[in-house]
């Protein structure tokens, strides 16, 4: 029994840690590029569902990400950041994203949201069991309770 508590605890915790790997794998990145003063891509695409993060360190200018509709915003200007948003369902749209310090310069991207795909459910197979009608189960019941009886009665 122990045994088994231990290898159920091992899989839940296993595929919870996938799934963790499995959605930062999906992650579009955008990077400070060598001119310090531009995203790297500056227009990206995702779905809903998807996330986004911006990545940078050791940049010699302190830089944000923030969305000019208030959805994303990466907190003040650092020299090193990770970042991560997702894209909620509901967030369609183009998002225009700016770094605070450095718009004027031309600092600024887009990140557009295609709705994700429709989830497509298979109907399951219905298995019709045979039912006893309620006379039926009373009968058997009777029958069974007169064989049954002790031979004494």
């Amino acid at each position: 029994m122990k045994t088994l508590l231990i290898t159920l605890v091992l899989l839940f915790a296993g595929s919870s840690v996938v799934s963790a790997e499995q959605s930062s794998q999906s992650d579009v990145i955008v990077t400070v590029d060598s001119t310090n003063f531009r995203f790297s891509p500056s227009d990206v695409t995702v779905q809903e569902g998807q996330a986004v993060r911006f990545v940078w360190s050791g940049q010699a200018l302190g830089h944000n990400a923030v969305a000019n509709d208030g959805l994303f915003d990466s907190g003040e200007p650092e020299r090193d950041v990770d970042y991560r948003f997702v894209f909620e369902n509901g967030t369609v749209g183009v998002h225009t994203f700016v770094c605070e310090p450095h718009e004027s310069m031309g600092m600024v991207g887009t990140v557009t949201v295609e709705a994700a795909p429709p989830v497509v459910v298979e109907e399951q197979e219905t298995v019709e069991t045979p039912a006893l009608s309620l006379l039926s189960s009373l009968t058997l019941l009777a029958f069974v309770a007169v064989f049954r009886r002790p031979a004494g009665e």
